[in-house]
Order: structure tokens, then sequence, then C-alpha cells
């Protein structure tokens, strides 16, 4: 069973909380509140990946929408002055009035992330930004294991997938190290995956980590 289901959707509501976090007067604004949620946080991962977001959490009341952006280095997404917040409000209220035209007042939280390498998507997203560098896959893999096990976690496992080190013929490879149960409902165990396009096309990372 853990190996078919994503291991975060399989324990939302027993281990972790919903990313989105709404409330509704009718069921007709559900649709296009789905995909304003997923465009606001594809496009915010996108354009504060140089500050390593790890997860963003919207909450939507009546007249209120608080985003909650998880990062590593968070003084470079708040930037001079509270710069880089006025730039997320101003995305956030052009993306909301395309299926809202009620004024909604916007607040933008920045949380730190205290243990980076006890995250699935941080881990994910390293490996995957040295793989495009050109390093070599093995080192980058056992290192950021390495890194995990030291932060505290119980187990970690990778996997890589694609034309790994410009091979001819697609292959897919597992790293293990401590223990994952992935079947195990109450196991806080974190998933990520993530695209590395490298010369020789796409290389697909999966993480998952015992915390």
């Amino acid at each position: 069973m853990g190996q078919k289901v994503d291991p975060k959707g399989l324990r939302v509501g027993i281990v972790f909380n919903w990313n989105s976090r709404w409330y509704f007067s009718s069921k007709r604004t559900f649709k296009d509140t789905l995909i304003s949620d997923i465009k606001i946080r594809r496009k915010l991962l996108e354009k504060f990946a140089f500050a390593s977001v790890t997860q963003i959490d919207l909450e939507r009341a009546i007249k209120k929408v608080t985003a909650i952006i998880y990062s590593v280095k968070p003084g470079m997404i708040i930037g001079r002055g509270g710069k880089g917040l006025e730039e997320v409000k101003k995305y956030i209220v052009n993306e909301i009035g395309k299926f809202n035209e009620k004024e909604q007042k916007i607040e933008i939280k920045v949380e730190p992330v205290k243990k980076p390498y006890l995250s699935a998507y941080f881990v994910s997203q390293t490996i995957a930004e040295k793989l495009v560098k050109g390093f070599s896959h093995r080192p980058v893999i056992h290192q950021a294991m390495n890194r995990v096990i030291e932060a505290g976690g119980k187990g970690v496992k990778i996997q890589i997938g694609g034309r790994i080190n410009g091979a001819e013929i697609s292959r897919r490879e597992k790293y293990f190290q401590g223990t994952i149960p992935t079947s195990t409902i109450r196991e806080n165990v974190d998933f990520s995956r993530y695209a590395a396009l490298t010369k020789s096309g796409y290389i697909g990372v999966k993480v998952w980590i015992c915390r």
C-alpha cells in the first residue's frame, strides 16, 4: 500500500494538516478557489526557489487570505524594508481578483525552517540542482542521506530515474539509509518529488524521510 499511495496524502488528517484551509459560503466557488490556490503555490515556489521555500499554506476566511511561506532563508523573501512581501501581496491580489470580485485582506507570514534536511522537498530540490550542474549522482545522494540522519531523521529513501549521467538507456536507482515504514500511517513520513532538467533530459528525484 505504501508503494502505491502518496505518503503525505495517506497521512493527511492524521499526521499532517491540509496545506489549504478554507471557509466556503457556496460549493460553486470550490473549483475556482482550488485552481487559484494551485497557481499561487506553483508561482511562489518558482519565484522564491533561491530562498529554498519548502511549503506554502493558504488559509481563506470570508474576507481574509493568509499565506504562510516556510523558507530556509526567510530574509531573502522579506527583502529590505519588506519590499519582497509587497510583491507577493500584489501577485496574490491579482490572482484572487480573477475569481473573486469582493475585496479581501491579504496577510503574508514567513516562517523559518529550522531543520531543512528533515524536509523532503528541500532535499529533493538540493539533489536536483546539483544534478543539473553536472555533479555525479552517487556522492550527492550519499551526502544528502548522511545530512538527513545527522539532522535527526530515523531513515531516508531516495530514488532517481531517467538518463542518469547521460546514459543511452534510462534507468531507476534507489538508495536507503535507516528505516522508512511507508505503510505505518502514524509514522511521520515526509515525501517529495522534483524534476531536474539536465542536458540529456529530465531526471526525476523522489525523497522519503522518516522524521
